[in-house]
């Protein structure tokens, strides 16, 4: 089976839900939610294939799951959101999908530092590492050049 096949398929019933694409509609980094979600589990994806993880199916679907919330779940300010994320991501989780002990740490630590609920899997650490480089990319690649046209503009007064 190809690759994109088999990825498709782990994931096919999240990407289908409803509420999950409702992730479309959230800016993140400069991109939507949705799409932050599918890279990071398309990476993790990648990395569990190379090294023939024995639990390739559930932290790919948990990776994808990594931030399945909307801004408004959570009230407050950006730091409120950057620490409480996880815990929302992962109650909206269980609630449309099955889970095992693993993946509820993947999707509960992934913010680790910034909240303290320190990961106790090696693919929760993984997953929180790669969750920075693709969002260090996603910043530097979509959202900088966002605000840098944004100040050209108003710099030039363009419209």
């Amino acid at each position: 089976m190809k690759k994109v096949e088999e990825f498709n398929k782990i994931v096919e019933d999240i990407l289908n839900n409803d509420k999950f694409n409702k992730l479309k509609e959230q800016p993140h980094h400069g991109i939507n939610r949705y799409e932050h979600s599918y890279h990071v589990a398309i990476w993790i994806y990648k990395i569990c294939k190379l090294f023939n993880s024995k639990n390739l199916t559930k932290i790919t679907r948990a990776s994808l799951l990594h931030d399945f919330y909307e801004d408004i779940d959570l009230k407050g300010n950006g730091l409120q959101r950057l620490t409480r994320h996880s815990k929302v991501a992962l109650k909206n989780s269980e609630e449309y999908f099955k889970l095992d002990d693993m993946q509820k740490n993947i999707i509960k630590t992934h913010m680790f530092p910034c909240n303290l609920d320190i990961p106790k899997y090696k693919e929760s650490w993984l997953i929180t590492i790669i969750d920075k480089i693709v969002s260090t990319y996603e910043m530097i690649r979509y959202k900088i050049p966002m605000y840098i046209g944004k100040g050209i503009k108003y710099i030039f007064k363009i419209k």
